[in-house]
C-alpha cells in the first residue's frame, strides 16, 4: 500500500521556544559542578559516621570536591569567557574545561562568538526627496574579541542593532527613493561600512548587510506605477518612431531601385497581390488586364535574362 506524503511547510520560528531550548542546552555545562558536588556530599556523611583518621581525610576529600565544584567551569566550543580577578580584566577562557579561583575570580558570561542574525527596522522615515518609507533590514554580525564586546560596552546584543538602525536612518535621509529602490546593495555596503567604525572598537564586526523591503504607502505606490506605466509608453513610441525612420529609409532606396524599370515594379505589385491572396477565406477584385500585364512582366524580365546570358557566352 503505497503512502501518500505531503509536502507540508515548516512552522514559524518561536523565538520564545528557542531561547527556551537554548537556555536549556546551557544547563548541560553545569552537570560536571553537579557530580562533584554530589560527590562531596557522600564524602561529608561518610566521614561523618567515622571517629579515627579515615574521616578526617574522607572530610579533606570532600572539602576539596566542593572546591572543584566551585572552581570548575565548561564552555562550548563557540563561546569564550573573560575573567576577572580583583575586579580586574585577567584573560579570556574556553572553550572545554577550565577552572577558577572561588571568590577571587569572576566570570563575566558566557560570550557567544558565532554569526548572529538581528532583524531591524527603521520606522517612518522621510528620504532626501520627502518620501515616507519604512525600511526592513537584517545585519550578519559576529563577535571577534569576547573581552572588548563585554567589557566595552555594557548591553551589546542591543547597541548592534540600535546602532544599525540609527546609521539606517541616516543613510535613508540622504538618498532619494529611486536610489532605494535601484541600488540596495550599494546602501547596505554602505550601511555596513558605518556599523564597522562604530563596532569595531567593541571587538564586533559586521558581516553583510542585506535590505529586506521598502515599503511606500499605498497612495504613492499608485503613483509610481502610473510613472513606470508612462515611462514605458515613451519607451515604446521612441522606439516606433526609430523603426519607422528605418522603414522609410529602406522605403527610400527600394523606390530608387524600381524607377524606371517598370517590369520590376510590376513583378513587384503582382508578388504584393500574391502575398494578399495567400490567406484563406480572403478575396480581392483586380482588374482585368491584371493578366496581360503579368504575361507582359514576365515575358520582359526573360528576356532580359536571355540577353544577359547571350553576353555571358560571348565574353566567354
Amino acid at each position: 500500500m503505497a503512502i501518500k506524503r505531503e509536502y507540508r511547510e515548516s512552522r514559524d520560528f518561536n523565538p520564545v521556544l528557542s531561547t527556551v531550548k537554548k537556555h536549556t542546552f546551557a544547563l548541560q555545562r553545569y552537570i560536571i559542578n553537579l557530580l562533584l558536588l554530589a560527590i562531596a556530599v557522600a564524602l561529608f556523611y561518610v566521614s561523618q559516621a567515622q571517629t579515627n583518621h579515615y574521616g578526617l581525610v574522607l572530610g579533606v576529600a570532600a572539602a576539596l570536591f566542593f572546591a572543584a565544584s566551585l572552581s570548575a567551569r565548561i564552555a562550548f566550543e563557540w563561546e569564550r569567557v573573560p575573567l576577572l580577578r580583583f575586579g580586574c580584566f585577567r584573560k579570556t577562557k574556553g572553550p572545554g574545561l577550565f577552572f577558577v579561583i572561588p571568590f577571587v575570580d569572576v566570570p563575566c558570561g558566557y560570550i557567544d562568538c558565532r554569526i548572529s542574525v538581528t532583524d531591524f527596522s527603521a520606522e517612518k522615515v522621510l528620504t532626501k526627496d520627502a518620501v515616507p518609507i519604512f525600511f526592513d533590514a537584517i545585519i550578519f554580525w559576529m563577535i571577534w574579541d569576547a573581552a572588548k564586546a563585554k567589557l566595552e560596552v555594557e548591553n551589546f546584543s542591543a547597541a548592534v542593532p540600535l546602532s544599525a538602525k540609527t546609521a539606517l536612518r541616516d543613510i535613508i535621509g540622504k538618498t532619494t527613493l529611486a536610489e532605494l529602490l535601484t541600488n540596495r546593495d550599494e546602501i547596505g555596503q554602505e550601511l555596513q561600512k558605518i556599523l564597522d567604525a562604530k563596532t569595531n572598537p567593541w571587538g564586533i564586526t559586521s558581516l553583510s548587510v542585506e535590505i529586506k523591503d521598502i515599503v511606500v504607502p499605498q497612495e504613492l505606490e499608485d503613483a509610481i506605477s502610473r510613472e513606470a506605466q508612462a515611462e514605458r509608453e515613451r519607451s515604446a513610441r521612441v522606439i516606433l518612431g526609430s523603426a519607422e525612420i528605418e522603414l522609410a529609409e529602406k522605403y527610400s532606396k527600394a523606390a530608387e531601385k524600381y524607377k524606371g524599370n517598370e517590369e520590376a515594379m510590376t513583378l513587384r505589385s503582382l508578388n504584393l497581390l500574391l502575398d494578399s491572396v495567400k490567406n484563406k477565406g480572403s478575396m480581392i477584385l483586380v482588374p482585368s488586364e491584371v493578366p496581360h500585364l503579368m504575361n507582359k512582366a514576365v515575358a520582359a524580365a526573360m528576356a532580359k535574362n536571355g540577353n544577359r546570358i547571350e553576353e555571358d557566352s560571348l565574353e566567354v
